[in-house]
C-alpha cells in the first residue's frame, strides 16, 4: 500500500497539472458514474492530502476522496486521452493532459463536512503543517500497545506504513515491541522528527530511502534498490551498523523487520 509521502506527492502533482482548470469527469468502468457527474466541467480550486487519503476540491462543496488501497493506481499523460484499457474508475481530462485512476478502495464525492469529518477521524500527519505531535503522544504514552503497532494505527499517527514504521524506529534506536507508555517524550520527539525528515524527503524524490551514504554498499550516487533501507526486507541479513541479523516477524498483520542490537528491548 502507499505511504503517505506518496500521496502528498500526488496531490502536488494533481494540483500543479490541473490546478485552476476545468476538466471532464467520466467513468469509464461506470463505478464511479453518479459521483464523476457531479464533477463534470467543474474546476480544480486545490488539492489536499492527510495521511494515506487524497482530496480534490472541484468547488460548490464538492470534493474528490480518493484512498488508494492495495492496488489503487494513478497513470497522467499529454494530450488527449487514449481509448479506455482495463478497469477506469475515474478519468480527469483537459486542456493539461489527463489522469486515470484505477483499482482505488475508496473513490467518492464528499461534502465539506464529510472531508471535516474525514480530517477528524485520522490521526496527526507528518507532512501537514497542522500537524500535532503532542496529539499524538498522548494517545502512545497511555497505550499498553506495542508502538510498532501504535504507528501503523491512521487514527494516531496518519500516513506511515510498514516501511516508516520499520526504519524510523531503527534510526532512533527504539525496540518496535515497547508498550507506547513506555516510549519518552524525548524519544517521541526523535521518532517525530525523523519521520518528518525521511517522508519530505520522500515527497521530494518519489521514493523511500532511509539510509545514510556511509551505511551503504554503494556511497556515491542514487542508492540501488539494496541500498535504501536499513532493516525492511531484510530479515536474516546482517545489520548494516553491527553486523546482527535482522529479524523479521507480522505485526497488525504487516510485516516488521528490527535489530535486536541496534534496538535493545
Amino acid at each position: 500500500m502507499p505511504e503517505g509521502h506518496t500521496v502528498h506527492r500526488l496531490a502536488q502533482d494533481l494540483g500543479e497539472r490541473f490546478g485552476g482548470h476545468r476538466l471532464s469527469v467520466d467513468s469509464p468502468q461506470g463505478r464511479f458514474a453518479q459521483g464523476a457527474a457531479l464533477l463534470d466541467g467543474r474546476t480544480v480550486r486545490g488539492t489536499d492530502a492527510h495521511g494515506k487519503h487524497l482530496l480534490v476540491d472541484f468547488g460548490a462543496e464538492r470534493l474528490l476522496h480518493v484512498h488508494l488501497g492495495l492496488y489503487g493506481k494513478w497513470a497522467f499523460g499529454a494530450g488527449e486521452p487514449p481509448e479506455p484499457r482495463g478497469a477506469v474508475r475515474l478519468r480527469l481530462s483537459g486542456e493539461p493532459g489527463w489522469a486515470e485512476l484505477r483499482g482505488p478502495t475508496a473513490c467518492e464525492v464528499l461534502t465539506a463536512d464529510g472531508a471535516a469529518a474525514l480530517h477528524a477521524r485520522l490521526g496527526q500527519d507528518p507532512l501537514r503543517a497542522d500537524a500535532d505531535p503532542g496529539r499524538a503522544f498522548e494517545v502512545v504514552r497511555r497505550s499498553r500497545v506495542a508502538v510498532g503497532a501504535l504507528l501503523m494505527q491512521q487514527e494516531v499517527v496518519a500516513g506511515i506504513g510498514a516501511i516508516y514504521r520499520a526504519e524510523v524506529l531503527f534510526r532512533c534506536g527504539v525496540e518496535p515491541h515497547r508498550p507506547g507508555r513506555e516510549v519518552t517524550a524525548a524519544e517521541w520527539d526523535a521518532l517525530w522528527e525523523d519521520t518528518v525528515r525521511l517522508m519530505r524527503a520522500g515527497v521530494r524524490a518519489n521514493r523511500i530511502v532511509t539510509t545514510r551514504p556511509a551505511h551503504r554498499a554503494h556511497p556515491r550516487g542514487e542508492p540501488p534498490e539494496e541500498d535504501r533501507f536499513y532493516v525492511y526486507r531484510r530479515g536474516g541479513q546482517p545489520c548494516r551498523l553491527c553486523g546482527t541479523p535482522v529479524r523479521h516477524e507480522q505485526m497488525v498483520a504487516r510485516h516488521l523487520f528490527w535489530c535486536p542490537t541496534c534496538q535493545p528491548s
